[in-house]
């Protein structure tokens, strides 16, 4: 092997090395500004569980300026967010299989859209700053008000909350609280019947 080639093969090991080193960097910076979070449910035969990454206000304008209205939102920050259910469930009414899901929102002012998306996708956003999700792959859309929070709540956060015969997932920041709710129980055949019969 002549000299400029172990020269040029050594450079672009070491090229390849900060890239790598960079890569990692700009990650742990951006896992530190919105932390990991997984947050779960489970009752009886039913067990969900949500994969986010949690954002901070810091005294920003949040619903309407940092998160745009009527653009569809990644719903936390850096991976998309995950959502995983181990059977069948009826949501807000709306059958959504067992399985793994990209869980995305459409902020609107007196409403959110929630979506449950097939797809698992390399990252929330492109390098558009766009959403990754491919509407193609959703498998539930529904839309739910939007409630008030009394106190302003400066990380994102998602979470369980039971309510009677529910368990509510609830997304809530600044002062936004979405609930959607979930059924406990296994529902009726009859609720699965998608033919209409």
């Amino acid at each position: 092997m002549n000299r400029n080639l172990k020269i040029g093969l050594l450079i672009t090991g070491i090229l390849l090395f900060l890239v790598a080193i960079l890569l990692f960097l700009t990650r742990y910076t951006t896992k530190a500004h919105s932390p990991e979070e997984l947050t779960s449910y489970e009752g009886k035969d039913l067990k969900m569980e949500i994969f986010y990454n949690r954002p901070y206000k810091k005294g920003r304008k949040i619903f309407g300026a940092l998160v745009p209205y009527n653009e569809v939102w990644r719903t936390g920050a850096n991976e998309a967010t995950t959502f995983t259910t181990n059977r069948d469930i009826l949501v807000d009414g709306s059958l959504l299989p067992a399985g793994k899901y990209t869980l995305w929102t459409i902020p609107m002012e007196d409403s959110w859209k929630v979506i449950f998306n097939s797809q698992m996708y390399p990252w929330g956003i492109n390098l558009e700053k766009k959403a990754y999700r491919d509407p193609t792959f959703d498998v539930l859309v529904l839309e739910r008000p939007v409630n008030l929070l009394k106190e302003e709540l400066e990380q994102f956060t998602i979470y369980f909350e039971e309510s009677g015969e529910f368990v509510e997932l609830r997304f809530a920041w600044d002062h936004t609280l979405i609930k959607v709710p979930i059924l406990k129980e296994k529902a009726p055949e009859s609720a699965f019947n998608i033919s209409g019969e």
